[in-house]
């Protein structure tokens, strides 16, 4: 019987990250393992950077793997290498937290042997925490709601975000939906951002009402609900390359022109 490794150390850009209890199961299903979860955030750490790097990050932490007990901890853990970048956010609550900002492979290896499968950054730049240089339109699907809808709601997002002069960046959501994030200057305050994403998510359903929705109470809802409170100051979404809590590991991942085809 083969010895159990109780740690293995990883040598990330000059880094030495450590990681405990390597060959603990996360995904029963696909037989993946701890640290090939660490080794993949490794592997994608330039694209998973463009969208959660240089930004405060809340932790989502799966420690028994996806089948277990997970929670948010936006408190950045006091035992922390001494090169691991935070900052202080204040919250809505009036409570403040330092919170984890990944600027490299090695700072998301860390993040993941804490068991966060999910990167889950603000919409600010560390830099200028009060001020948003991403606009998130999140299309969320009600049960029964099919692909196509989707695509379709999308295509109107795509029409109505270019006639104003923007550029969404879609991504798979990793579930069932679709992330369009849209960068901004950074010159408007949350609230600001946040109507902004109200207003386009009610043209959006003015222009496609019986595919669309921005209706906030859930039993008025239908088709593709455009979740504009996730601009709202103390949400996150998942990041880019970001692996989803399901059972065949998949990711939030970003698209081309070509391969989404519905961006066209």
């Amino acid at each position: 019987m083969a010895a159990k490794v109780e740690r293995e150390v990883l040598d990330v850009g000059g880094r030495d990250v450590s990681v405990s209890n390597p060959n603990k199961v996360y995904f029963p299903e696909a037989g993946i393992t701890k640290i090939e979860v660490v080794r993949y955030y490794v592997a994608v750490a330039e694209g998973a950077l463009r969208g959660a790097g240089g930004r405060p990050n809340v932790l989502v932490r799966y420690a028994d793997g996806i089948h277990g007990e997970f929670f948010y901890q936006k408190r950045a853990p006091v035992s922390r290498p001494p090169w691991l970048e935070v900052v202080e956010l204040s919250f809505p609550s009036g409570r403040k937290a330092e919170e984890v900002v990944p600027r490299d492979a090695a700072a998301l290896a860390w993040i993941a042997n804490l068991g966060c499968l999910e990167l889950h950054p603000h919409p600010v730049r560390a830099e200028d925490i009060d001020h948003p240089d991403e606009l998130r339109v999140d299309l969320d699907p009600m049960p029964g709601v099919e692909w196509p809808q989707i695509q379709a709601v999308a295509r109107v997002v795509q029409e109505t975000l270019g006639e104003l002069g923007l550029v969404g960046w879609p991504k798979t959501s990793g579930s069932r939906g679709v992330h369009v994030n849209v960068r901004i200057h950074r010159r408007w305050s949350f609230t600001q951002v946040r109507r902004a994403a109200l207003a386009l998510a009610r043209e959006v359903e003015r222009r496609a009402p019986e595919l669309a929705t921005s209706k906030w109470w859930k039993e008025e809802r239908h088709g593709v609900f455009l979740d504009y409170n996730q601009n709202a100051k103390d949400r996150t979404v998942a990041g880019a390359y970001s692996v989803r809590p399901k059972p065949d590991a998949r990711v939030s991942a970003p698209a081309t022109v070509r391969s989404f085809a519905f961006w066209l």
